[in-house]
């Protein structure tokens, strides 16, 4: 056999299994922005800085388990991902990993974040994360996502969890404030994904999942985007109201309300496919830079 014989056949069979694969399949982007919410919640919770031990086994705990669910939620659905364009890349479908080998990766990192907030943290921000982690990768992922149109609305409950796990995870419990940064991000939910679902909704069509343009039509998803977004900044009013926050947080909501609002209204008024997308983006913009200016206003009233 001649030595290009060789090199060829050498190529050929599996794929060996890269770690970097294991790590998207815990979609590492959305992690950090769970992650990220969960460790402003943290700051928030204590007037001064957090204690250093809950702040950093509390944020590697629930990016853990925050991995294992995204993972999870990518076995269930891989023949949903391989007929989609957005998510046919993945992992699972290309066959860059099997599913014993995300199902390993699953248990394994979900094991590691529970014992090490159980262990490191405390027991009550375990059992939160748990029933976080079920109520997206099992009853958003399996029950609500095939199942009804108000799947994003319903199972952005647990979307809405990571702040409260933050605060949970340096007070041991959860306050008021803390259930209005939930409340802040379960209103922030469905005009974020629903304008992606806008210019997804013939992939969500073929696929077969009622998500609300594909079950109602593009322009009842459009005049709910309003609404919510509507709804979202008048929550946004409520850390200021209950005296949580100050003036710099409210002015800062307020702006980035306004940009939001735009975008909802021109999105209802004149659709367009590339609309959508910017206001798909812009939602995680706004939700980043929402939670930056109230940590900055947090620590503005502490100088």
């Amino acid at each position: 056999m001649s030595s290009t014989s060789r090199t060829n056949t050498r190529t050929l069979g599996p794929t060996p299994l890269s770690f970097a694969q294991l790590l998207r399949l815990g979609k590492p982007r959305v992690v950090s922005l769970i992650v990220f919410t969960a460790i402003i919640g943290m700051f928030l919770a204590t007037p001064g800085l957090p204690p250093a031990g809950p702040l950093l086994f509390g944020a590697i705990g629930i990016a853990l388990v925050a991995t294992s669910a995204a993972a999870l939620n990518c076995v269930i659905e891989q023949k949903l991902d391989a007929v989609m364009a957005r998510t046919r890349a993945r992992p699972l479908p290309r066959g860059y990993v099997t599913a014993t080998q995300a199902l390993a990766f699953v248990g394994s990192t979900g094991a590691a974040g529970l014992w090490m907030l159980h262990s490191l943290v405390n027991p009550t921000t375990m059992w939160l994360t748990l029933a976080t982690f079920m109520g997206y990768a099992i009853i958003y992922t399996i029950v609500l996502k095939p199942r009804t149109p108000q799947n994003i609305v319903i199972g952005g409950a647990s979307g809405a969890m990571p702040p409260v796990l933050g605060w949970c995870a340096i007070t041991g419990q959860v306050s008021v404030d803390a259930l209005l940064l939930f409340l802040i991000i379960f209103a922030w939910t469905p005009p974020h994904f629903w304008s992606l679902a806008l210019y997804r909704r013939q992939e969500y069509a073929r696929a077969g999942v009622p998500m609300l343009p594909v079950t109602h039509g593009e322009l009842f998803t459009r005049r709910h985007i309003l609404l919510y977004t509507i709804l979202l900044s008048a929550i946004c009013l409520l850390p200021f109201a209950s005296g949580m926050s100050g003036w710099i947080y409210l002015l800062g909501a307020v702006a980035l309300n306004g940009v939001f609002l735009a975008y909802a209204l021109r999105l209802y008024v004149n659709y367009s496919e590339k609309l959508a997308q910017k206001t798909f983006r812009y939602s995680i913009t706004y939700l980043f830079l929402l939670f930056a200016v109230l940590l900055a206003d947090h620590y503005w009233r502490l100088a």
